[in-house]
């Protein structure tokens, strides 16, 4: 599993990289913060993520990064190959990359 900046994972966006990015926070969280494109890890996150090529490029945020790291974690035991974690998490985001993300 590899680490990813904030603005890095940007930078794919922009460019259009086929990524999935995941958002392992409670809806409640994600109510306050959420990037664009990002899809709730809920059960239906789960089972379409498990329904993706093995090969797929895999992106987690939670808030600061720890919660998904484990996440990142847990996929690759399920082998998943391309894995990251955004560095910071939506914390990071809102700080390096779009401020109109609300900070809590």
């Amino acid at each position: 599993m590899k680490q990813i900046s904030a603005k890095a994972l940007k930078a794919k966006l922009d460019a259009g990289d086929k990524l999935e990015l995941f958002d392992v926070r409670t809806p409640e969280e994600r109510a306050i913060a959420a990037i664009a494109k990002s899809r709730l890890l809920d059960e239906a996150g789960q089972t379409y993520l498990l329904g993706l090529d093995r090969e797929a490029t895999l992106v987690f945020q939670c808030h600061h990064g720890m919660r998904s790291q484990k996440a990142a974690e847990h996929f690759l035991k399920q082998g998943f190959k391309n894995v990251y974690n955004l560095e910071g998490g939506i914390d990071a985001w809102s700080q390096s990359v779009d401020p109109s993300v609300r900070r809590y």
